[in-house]
């Protein structure tokens, strides 16, 4: 997979411009969050679908009790998109039960399923706040890894989760088992809000399957060179 713009833009009109920037003919992966989504609802998955060739990650993170998350599941497999989220931590019977909904989504819809991910430990978590606030003594890479074998036998397709626990990940879940990995930092950008941190190139090396890649793009001078830049350096594994 290309790098995944993440676009964490506040409206329409700014997510537009942004993406208005590149080649028209380029076809580019972007992730919409939460923000974007809460402020323009789904029509603005359509908007980009229309604006430009493109394949959509909608991160909403979904976690609750599994008969409510079905239902939104459901709602989320009928836009069209390539890859959504669940969190691995709403346990086995939640993730069972969003990719139940999401095919039913998708089916209604006559789109393919979107691939369903499953959060492990956000990238800006680390080893004190696990234990000290979520009281989880293990250390965080053991606990990404059993997260992300729950995943697996829950249907996941494939996790998020750092890089940095990408070969742990390898090590207990099938070969096509995707890593999409966020934190993602060039050399001298600076680290922000985000605690486990790697460079595109040494997310390639450690088995990363995709990168989600957001202000080193966004809030870039130019975003397309910056873009070209960390695609580059992901696909030949450079630093």
């Amino acid at each position: 997979m290309t790098p995944i713009i993440a676009l964490d833009f506040k409206d329409k009109t700014t997510t537009l411009d942004f993406l208005s920037q590149f080649p028209k003919e380029e076809h580019l992966f972007v992730k919409v969050g939460m923000e974007l989504f809460y402020a323009e609802g789904p029509a603005i998955i359509t908007e980009i679908q229309q604006a430009r060739p493109v394949s959509i990650f909608l991160d909403l993170k979904l976690h609750d009790i599994p008969n409510t998350v079905e239902k939104a599941a459901c709602q989320l497999g009928k836009l069209g998109v390539a890859m959504t989220t669940v969190h691995a931590a709403g346990g086995k019977d939640m993730m069972i039960a969003a990719k139940r909904g999401l095919l039913a989504g998708a089916k209604a819809a006559g789109h393919p399923a979107p691939k369903m991910l499953a959060i492990t430990q956000l990238t800006s978590t680390d080893q004190t706040m696990l234990t000290n606030q979520l009281s989880i003594e293990i250390p965080i890479s053991q606990a990404v890894q059993h997260l992300a074998a729950i995943a697996q036998a829950s249907n996941a397709d494939g996790v998020v989760a750092s890089a940095l626990e990408t070969p742990l990940i390898r090590s207990v879940t099938r070969p096509d088992f995707l890593v999409v990995t966020p934190g993602i930092r060039p050399h001298g950008a600076a680290v922000g809000d985000q605690k486990r941190v790697v460079t595109p190139g040494r997310a390639k090396r450690l088995g990363s399957s995709a990168i989600v890649v957001g202000r080193p793009i966004t809030q870039a001078d130019d975003p397309v060179a910056a873009y070209q830049s960390i695609k580059e350096a992901w696909e030949t594994a450079h630093d």
